[in-house]
């Protein structure tokens, strides 16, 4: 089965650093884009970024360009979300996703890893 598995979310002091990892199985991980999703307390869902099939192509929200960093490694069926100058606002949930392009669809999410950013 479709399994994406977040981990390495924690605690972090404003301007500090994570690596979020997202572990894929269950499918052929090189087909497809996968995205980074995020919920905010008492918000709704934000896309933080996207990476291509092959990582050739990454895009981000302004929220967090410049900051954050997606990549990709398909030996491992793994993307990765390198965050920097991480802000208060960046608390969240974060969710790594599977976008299904022929259903236009985010159609299967990882469980999510808690991001929390305090001094």
């Amino acid at each position: 089965q479709v399994q994406l598995v977040e981990s390495g979310g924690g605690l972090v002091q404003p301007g500090g650093s994570l690596r979020l990892s997202c572990a894929a199985s269950g499918f052929t991980f090189s087909n497809y884009v996968i995205v980074w999703v995020r919920q905010a307390p008492g918000k709704g869902l934000e896309r933080v970024s996207g990476i291509s099939s092959d990582g050739g192509v990454t895009s981000y929200e302004d929220a967090v360009k410049g900051r954050f960093t997606t990549s990709r490694d398909n030996s491992k069926n793994t993307v990765y979300l390198q965050m920097n100058s991480l802000k208060p606002e960046d608390t969240a949930v974060y969710y790594c996703a599977r976008y299904e392009a022929g259903r236009f669809a985010y159609d299967y999410w990882g469980q999510g890893t808690q991001v929390t950013v305090s001094s």
